[in-house]
């Protein structure tokens, strides 16, 4: 994709998350997207990030429905709001719940397509469904309660 991903939009002191901070060198940077009503993500996983031989840590899994799910929540409110996303003040949002269901084992060596659906956008919090699915098989489904970041959250400096 070449557009901007949800995450692309963060502020620079705001893009450490280990799953989707861009500037996190270790990270896994996820990138979120609009598809019409839903968000989409792709994450292609290492071998490193291995549970058993040939599947996927559950670990990541999760990981990746929370980060995923708060970009959306961002992306939820700045659109709800009719605003830009990357306009001030910023929309971010951390996570107040997550709540993760394993339904197959998830191969490791393919594709992961991580689908969003916003359930609820309601002042300072926003409900996101989602699910991880490996060549058109849902793996895994989650939702995430997120609650936008509170002002002395966003005000700490950045990582040395």
């Amino acid at each position: 994709m070449n557009k901007k991903s949800f995450q692309d939009y963060y502020p620079d002191e705001l893009s450490y998350c280990y799953g989707c901070g861009r500037l996190n060198e270790h990270g896994l940077h996820l990138k979120s997207y609009w598809d019409e009503e839903e968000t989409v993500a792709i994450f292609h996983p290492k071998p490193y990030h291995i549970a058993i031989p040939g599947y996927v840590y559950g670990g990541l899994i999760a990981s990746l429905i929370d980060c995923h799910c708060t970009g959306t929540a961002s992306a939820a409110s700045y659109r709800k709001e009719g605003r830009e996303m990357g306009t001030d003040p910023p929309l971010r949002f951390v996570t107040a719940s997550l709540q993760v269901e394993y339904l197959r084992p998830t191969p490791l060596g393919v594709p992961l397509e991580i689908r969003g659906r916003v359930k609820e956008v309601k002042g300072r919090k926003v409900v996101v469904s989602a699910t991880v699915s490996a060549e058109g098989e849902v793996c895994a489904r989650g939702q995430v309660v997120a609650v936008q970041m509170p002002a002395h959250m966003m005000t700490k400096g950045t990582p040395t």
